[in-house]
Order: C-alpha cells, then structure tokens, then sequence
C-alpha cells in the first residue's frame, strides 16, 4: 500500500543544489509539487526512510520534514529542537 508523504525543506547556505534535492524526492514515488520546497507523493517509502533519501541529498545546516499522513508518523532532520519538542508534545 502506498503511503501519502508531504515533504518540506529548506536550504539554508546561499548556492545551494535544489535539483539534486528535488531529484532525490522524486525518487520517492509520484509526486506534485505544491509549493517551491513542499511536495506531495504517493509512495512506498515510510517518512523515516524518505527523510533518509532526502537528507542524503542536503548539507548539515538545511532542514526537511516529511509527514506519512497515511500512517500518522514524521520525520526530520535538522528542525530547531523547540519545534520538535512541541511537534512530539502534541502529535496525536
């Protein structure tokens, strides 16, 4: 069964390579982008394993969030620990 991912990020240093970020999110499945750095996709990958792919793909000082909106889970990278603290707290 697929899974419907929403994934956000964002590339913090000036020069930046967005195809090679874009390209490893369209890796992930079928996708439509909704936004210059937020896609939807339908794939087969958990939100864990796209963060990984995406990551992968990005410098230690650049974000990404990914939602499963299919199984309720997120994952990230880089995301101010204030945020992630408040995320968890009220992750329902």
């Amino acid at each position: 069964m697929a899974n419907n991912l929403h994934v956000s990020y964002d590339l913090n240093s000036p020069g930046q390579n967005y195809e090679k970020v874009i390209g490893a999110i369209k890796t992930l499945g079928d996708w439509g982008k909704i936004h210059k750095s937020y896609f939807y996709v339908t794939s087969n990958y958990t939100s864990s394993q796209a963060a990984d792919i995406v990551w992968a793909a990005m410098d230690s000082s650049d974000t990404v969030y990914v939602v499963d909106a299919t199984n309720n889970t997120a994952h990230w990278y880089n995301v101010d620990t204030e945020v992630t603290s408040f995320i968890k707290e009220r992750w329902a």
